[in-house]
């Protein structure tokens, strides 16, 4: 009994050897973590408005009306210092468990641009999504988000109808179809609220 109460106590201390080394090694690599996430989401923000100077965080403005769909992050983007639209991140369910894309949305109501952050779903079909090689329109070489670039929140936004399907892979396009469209809704009503605000401001509020 004294060899396995001995032998469990070895053991315990072991393990809690290992959760302490593990929590240092996250303590110190969070940070580092963090900051290329940050770069990257930086990076596609530049890529979805070229003309951008300033980003304002504005997570806390802008709610999802879907409970399966979390807003993650969004940004009020700035030339100088006019709104030109608002970036998204939203994370939704998807064939293969969690999808992330990051949506800008302009002044006009209308999509800037999608880029798709994380995807978990099957190779070379739902994935297919953030493939840059495959397009869905092969003549325009146009990829499965790149077909939402310029597309008006007034549309349909309903896949095989006014969005080209994956091949193969339909639940992938509904469900990156609707984290898109419930972004870019929230997005854009917020957006008239700034707007209005800014029109309002301009004119000295008359």
């Amino acid at each position: 009994m004294k060899g396995i109460a001995k032998l469990g106590l070895v053991l315990a201390i072991f393990a809690a050897a290992a959760c302490a080394s593990l929590a240092v090694v996250y303590a110190i690599t969070k940070p580092q973590i963090e900051a290329q996430d940050q770069i990257a989401l930086t990076a596609s923000l530049k890529e979805i408005f070229p003309e951008a100077v300033n980003f304002e965080d504005v997570t806390d403005k802008i709610a999802s009306k879907d409970p399966n769909i979390k807003f993650l992050n969004a940004v009020l983007v700035k030339s100088e210092n006019a709104p030109i639209g608002v970036a998204v991140k939203a994370a939704g369910p998807s064939y293969g468990g969690q999808a992330t894309l990051l949506v800008g949305i302009t002044l006009q109501r209308s999509i800037a641009g999608v880029r798709v952050l994380e995807l978990k779903d099957t190779p070379g079909l739902g994935a297919n999504a953030n493939n840059p090689g495959y397009f869905v329109k092969k003549a325009e070489k146009v990829t499965f988000p790149g077909q939402f670039t310029g597309k008006y929140l007034t549309d349909a936004f309903a896949v095989k109808e006014d969005v080209i399907a994956i091949t193969a892979s339909t639940i992938t396009s509904k469900s990156l179809t609707k984290i898109i469209k419930t972004a870019g809704d929230s997005a854009a009503e917020w957006l008239e609220t700034v707007t209005a605000d800014t029109s309002a401001e301009t004119t000295g509020g008359k």
